[in-house]
């Protein structure tokens, strides 16, 4: 398998063509080797449209999805961000190759040890893994510059918009399956946030400790 032409297909066939136009974005994806965080099992699934299982009922989004949410959040080298969801880390090195600094809350510790180890590989210095309970947010190292959860929820908690700096994003998809929103909500002012809709998705629940048998990203 042609791993280099499937990376560039990928670009070229899955992602340019769902309107991600952001060249920053696409260089990026060309350039963090998703292969390298996916299990050896499912090597041959690395470039593929779908979901990739991690075990511990976890899943890597579809990379056309992440490289939607990835554009949407419009990082700068200075922001501060929050995901929730580590999974295998690699939508922790795309944000942090576009930030300043990552932290990312996973609740399966066997899964935040992975993804430190694929971190690490990849000289991904600047990203922080957590193991915990994100789904009330990580306060500790609030507020941030931009937020972004990589699993649905059925409402955006109001814990997770008071740690948003003021002109923070949070991007979450949000609703009921089978018919979801990817919600893109911005910290306008103290307190006043202004929300969007950006396009429509489904994706399975965020994992919390209370819901063990669904699915954790």
């Amino acid at each position: 398998m042609n791993l280099e032409q499937a990376r560039y297909n990928m670009v070229e066939q899955q992602i340019r063509t769902w309107e991600v136009l952001d060249q920053e974005v696409l260089d990026l994806l060309l350039t963090i080797k998703r292969e390298d965080f996916v299990p050896p099992a499912c090597l041959k699934l690395a470039y593929a449209e779908t979901a990739i299982p991690l075990g511990h009922g976890a899943a890597m989004l579809p990379p056309a999805l992440e490289a939607k949410l990835l554009q949407a959040l419009q990082l700068r080298k200075s922001d501060k961000v929050l995901e929730i969801g580590t999974g295998s880390g690699y939508m922790a090195a795309l944000l942090g190759a576009r930030s300043d600094h990552v932290y990312t809350v996973e609740i399966e510790p066997a899964l935040a040890a992975k993804a430190r180890e694929n971190l690490e590989r990849h000289c991904a210095d600047n990203v922080t893994v957590i193991d915990g309970d994100g789904a009330q947010g990580w306060p500790a190292q609030a507020p941030y510059d931009a937020i972004v959860l990589s699993g649905s929820v059925a409402e955006i908690s109001d814990a997770l918009l008071a740690q948003l700096k003021v002109g923070g994003r949070l991007l979450a998809v949000v609703g009921q399956a089978p018919l979801m929103q990817a919600r893109l909500v911005t910290c306008v002012a103290e307190g006043r946030f202004q929300s969007v809709n950006l396009f429509e998705t489904s994706i399975p629940r965020l994992r919390n400790v209370p819901e063990r048998g669904n699915f954790v990203f």
